[in-house]
């Protein structure tokens, strides 16, 4: 038996509860994005004035849809520099979207991307199943006391900064290191609260140069000692962008190296502009890593 399938072994064992249901992660999961805001950073992913809104964001969904285990609605731009919205608006544009999704996509699950607590609670009782914080809980103290009431999966993402000075100069000691310590900390918090239900994401291109990003993905596998489903977001971003010199709208083919690269590293979950591709991403890695007999 080799290395490699020895940890899909390990990847087998752990699961997520998604909408009631226990799913064992044996193979890695496709999340879809899809952003309210204008202010992305890659146009395609919004949802643009042309049109009738319903009718394009339902048309948008249902073309993901078929390569989609998840889908993860967000309506404030995370961009670096990106500036934000007011929560009363971020719950509209959040109440909304699953308004419109919910009755016509009743099987998919739907994430919701928010750091506000406030915002949670409501998404949540529209009918998201898990909540994606880009602070890691650290933009709103009230976020982990409301998680452990909604009792829904939660994305612990770590950011240095905020969206709006992230990319100013970041700094860490040792990178994974730093970002290591930084979930046992806040890990330790949610689970003297009851939350059980944690996701890992280490925030590529969230407070990282280009280089603290390569090495983030080249040990990726470390933060599997957790023993906790790790995401890996690395779709089309700017560090991909500058190593490659293209433009986010040419990012594609960048991204499909370095998420089957996470996928090797052990990634359960795939944050992506571009479903299908991800998921043949996902078929091919597996056949590759399945047992030899």
């Amino acid at each position: 038996m080799n290395s490699s399938y020895k940890d899909t072994e390990f990847i087998k064992q752990i699961t997520l509860n998604l909408g009631g249901k226990l799913r064992i992660l044996d193979k890695p999961l496709v999340m879809g994005i899809i952003n309210l805001s204008k202010d992305s950073f890659y146009r395609q992913s919004s949802i643009q004035d042309e049109g009738n809104f319903n009718d394009h964001l339902i048309n948008k969904v249902r073309a993901m849809q078929p390569w989609c285990d998840l889908l993860d609605i967000g309506a404030v731009s995370t961009r670096p520099g990106a500036k934000g919205i007011s929560r009363e608006e971020e719950i509209q544009q959040i109440s909304t979207a699953l308004k419109i999704l919910k009755p016509v996509f009743p099987e998919l699950f739907f994430s919701v991307d928010t750091w506000r607590s406030g915002v949670a609670e409501v998404a949540v009782n529209e009918g998201a199943v898990m909540i994606n914080d880009i602070s890691g809980g650290t933009m709103d103290s009230e976020m982990f006391t409301t998680i452990s009431k909604l009792k829904v999966p939660y994305i612990l993402m770590h950011i240095q900064g905020t969206p709006e000075t992230m990319q100013s100069k970041p700094h860490y000691h040792d990178v994974v290191l730093d970002i290591k310590q930084f979930f046992a900390e806040r890990l330790q918090i949610l689970r003297d609260l009851g939350v059980k239900d944690v996701i890992l994401d280490p925030g590529f291109g969230f407070g990282k140069t280009v280089e603290h990003n390569f090495q983030l993905l080249n040990s990726l596998d470390a933060f599997r000692v957790f023993g906790l489903p790790v995401l890996a977001g690395l779709s089309r971003k700017s560090f991909i962008q500058k190593t490659l010199g293209v433009s986010a709208e040419d990012a594609l083919n960048g991204t499909t190296v370095l998420n089957t690269l996470a996928v090797l590293k052990g990634a359960n979950i795939l944050r992506v502009h571009d479903p299908r591709e991800a998921r043949e991403i996902v078929l091919l890695t597996r056949k590759m890593l399945i047992k030899a007999d």
